[in-house]
């Protein structure tokens, strides 16, 4: 493997994308490995004659760039080939950002919710601190597309909870989720889902053969941004030393988050240290409030709500919000549906060896450029499922220049 990484001058690498679909998609993405290439620096990409942008990730942080991806739209039933030139030398490229992710440590000496300083790119928190949701500012690491935004609880909820546009475009630097009156004004979005101790959208959890269960016994809690760029984020959420069961031995899980531009749908995958096939786990959506369900009882479900994004106790500095949310289990990892309750939508799911896989969207009712009914949120996600099962093939061959 050695002998292969060794310097290179160009590297031409041609890839090949066929729509499976009669729909047109859009921002499809497609990566490359630089597995033989790690000292990629920079590259040239080009599609139907153009330019594109593109983006180069260390994803273990070992110093070797790992992986490029880059985006582009197909027609339906389109066969698109894009040439990608690998460059072991650096060149200026400043591409549009439309993706952004932040770790914020707060900071005692500031005051405004939306100025705080001490950015971080990874934090781990072990067992005994007592309250780690409020360690972080915006309690959790925080990362949106052009067209959603979320964060992460770092607590033994790790609940995703959303942050609702009106445009798109990135936010989150600028609001750290807690949007001004001013920025209100100006059109910036805001947080739209109470979670409270609910799966929120589609957290990870144990199951004790009736209910969801909290991370309750965890050593050791790591977020960590792994990528951040114009095109995609990828976020990490790590629980060392996780006693799934009392009296087992624990276990260490990885969930990665991966958003690309583009995309109000983002992929889960975790990992775990060692195979964990006996256990149950749980996964899903909150009920929310007055809420229509969609399921199709094969993976996907949905729901169609509005409820104070604060809850109750605040009804004054908040608007009602209404919110679309969308999970799809493929079938390997799905073992049952539970009935929904006044909590959650909730599915009983397990591994594959030491892996698990499902996927997450949903969009506000306050967007300019998304869904406003339920009738129009669960025709998006019939067909988002449609192409989660049809996804788009991809063909990689190497050449020289």
């Amino acid at each position: 493997m050695m002998a292969a990484a060794v310097a290179f001058a160009q590297q031409t690498v041609t890839v090949t994308l066929k729509n499976n679909l009669k729909c047109e998609l859009n921002d499809v993405p497609a990566t490359v490995s630089l597995k033989e290439w790690p000292d990629t620096k920079s590259a040239t990409v080009v599609a139907d004659g153009k330019e594109i942008p593109y983006q180069i990730d260390d994803l273990d942080k070992d110093g070797n760039a790992d992986e490029l991806c880059f985006l582009t739209n197909l027609k339906g039933r389109e066969t698109k080939t894009v040439t990608v030139t690998l460059s072991d030398k650096t060149q200026a490229r400043e591409w549009t950002p439309r993706t952004f992710a932040e770790i914020v440590l707060r900071n005692p000496s500031v005051k405004e919710k939306n100025k705080h300083d001490i950015y971080l790119s990874s934090i781990t928190i072990d067992k005994r601190t007592t309250n780690p949701y409020n360690v972080l500012h915006h309690h959790g690491v925080a990362f949106e597309s052009d067209l959603i935004g979320m964060r992460i609880y770092m607590d033994k909820r790790q609940t995703i909870d959303l942050y609702g546009k009106f445009h798109k475009g990135l936010e989150i630097e600028q609001t750290q989720f807690y949007t001004t009156k001013e920025q209100k004004a100006q059109g910036f979005g805001d947080d739209v889902l109470w979670v409270g101790n609910t799966f929120g959208l589609g957290a990870l959890r144990g199951w004790d053969g009736k209910a969801p269960a909290m991370l309750e016994d965890v050593e050791r809690r790591t977020q960590r941004i792994v990528a951040t760029g114009p095109l995609r984020t990828i976020v990490e959420v790590e629980d060392n030393g996780w006693t799934i069961r009392k009296g087992d031995r624990p276990v260490n899980a990885t969930i990665r988050y991966t958003l690309y531009a583009g995309h109000r749908d983002f992929d889960v995958d975790v990992t775990f240290n060692r195979n964990v096939e006996e256990y149950d786990f749980s996964t899903g959506i909150i009920n929310v409030k007055n809420s229509v369900e969609l399921t199709d009882r094969k993976g996907l479900r949905g729901c169609w709500g509005t409820d104070w994004p604060a809850g109750t106790k605040d009804t004054i500095n908040w608007k009602r919000e209404t919110v679309g949310l969308g999970i799809y289990v493929p079938d390997e990892y799905r073992k049952h549906e539970i009935p929904a309750n006044k909590d959650n939508y909730a599915y009983v799911i397990g591994c594959k060896d030491n892996r698990l896989h499902y996927s997450l969207t949903y969009t506000s009712d306050n967007e300019d450029f998304g869904y406003h009914s339920d009738k129009e949120w669960f025709g998006f996600l019939k067909e988002w499922k449609k192409q989660k099962q049809n996804p788009v093939t991809i063909h990689i061959n190497q050449g020289s220049l």
